[in-house]
């Protein structure tokens, strides 16, 4: 257990992971960390929210066939099927039951394709908010949550209405005599997400942001999931015109914000939370800013994160980064 590890009770224990993209494994393994880890504080990073449907296709007379990662599968039974939908949701893509009839028209409508994901996205959101409200319900657990370039706008709301967790998006949040300002919007990606934007509005979007924080350095969070321009958490793999890796992948470029390492040398908050870039999975520090990744490994199911102790004193008291 991390507090065994942790001999003195901190003041502060935090836990924070980040880029889950709709794996339901991670997401329950979130819920369950704060108790686990014995953490007063969860904050979940940008990302939450999937990247595609799995058909399962009838065939009739109790046959089904899907096909995931471009291989097919052919199920005989419902328990062969609802184990599949299990996996498909354990790496972060949405299930969902068919027939050819319907199949033919979603092949041929982009605009019913894009109406379905958005339900079954918006569905499973719903559902993990009401799991967060059951599991946190007198745990006395605060949690917040805060969607990232990923992640569609209607995301915002359905985070608002849960009960034990707090959308933390564009705010200034306060736990024990710290303040947490949050945001997953990022520098411009070649995929073109939906929270995006140039560096000069970004910087713009952290200043207003910032400018509303109150509590001195030390006790002051910048969740932002874009990590910072050459921190070496936001290293990648080069990709050409096409979006395939170059050099085989060999050729590693930062992709970081500008516009959040200037916000970071300039407020210098004891700590930064990041995300963004799986790969880029460490720490460092930026003058007296302790900048966390944890990276992400969704697809394997596997929830990474980082266990912070904070006591308001000029450096992050200690933090370990973990992997279940």
């Amino acid at each position: 257990m991390i507090s065994k590890l942790f001999s003195q009770e901190p003041e502060t224990r935090v836990f924070f992971a980040t880029d889950i993209h709709g794996s339901e494994t991670c997401w329950r393994k979130f819920l369950n960390s704060g108790k686990h880890y014995e953490a007063k504080i969860m904050v979940l990073g940008g990302d939450m929210t999937g990247k595609a449907l799995v058909p399962i296709v009838e065939e009739g007379q109790g046959r089904w066939h899907a096909t995931l990662l471009e291989n097919r599968r052919e199920f005989e039974s419902e328990d062969e099927v609802k184990e599949f939908e299990d996996s498909v949701m354990r790496r972060g893509y949405y299930p969902f039951r068919t027939d050819p009839d319907e199949m033919s028209e979603l092949s041929t409508s982009e605009e019913l394709r894009d109406e379905l994901f958005h339900k079954e996205m918006l569905g499973t959101v719903e559902r993990w908010m009401q799991m967060a409200d059951e599991k946190l319900d007198g745990t006395g657990i605060e949690c917040f949550v805060s969607p990232g370039n990923d992640d569609q706008f209607e995301v915002d709301e359905i985070i608002s209405s849960a009960k034990r967790v707090r959308l933390a998006e564009g705010k200034v949040v306060e736990f024990d005599d710290f303040q947490m300002v949050s945001t997953g919007w990022s520098n411009r990606t070649p995929w073109d997400t939906y929270r995006e934007e140039d560096e000069e509005e970004l910087a713009e979007r952290l200043r207003k942001m910032t400018s509303q924080v109150t509590a001195p350095p030390e006790k002051t969070i910048y969740n932002f999931h874009c990590p910072p321009f050459k921190s070496g958490l936001d290293e990648a793999p080069e990709i050409d015109e096409d979006m395939r890796p170059k050099h085989g992948g060999r050729s590693i470029v930062p992709v970081g914000s500008k516009a959040v390492r200037e916000a970071i040398e300039e407020g210098q908050p004891g700590l930064a939370l990041h995300g963004h870039i799986h790969e880029a999975k460490g720490n460092t520090r930026i003058g007296r800013t302790l900048c966390i990744n944890p990276g992400s490994s969704y697809e394997q199911g596997q929830l990474l994160g980082a266990v912070i102790d904070l006591d308001g004193g000029k450096k992050v008291k200690r933090f370990v980064l973990t992997n279940g």
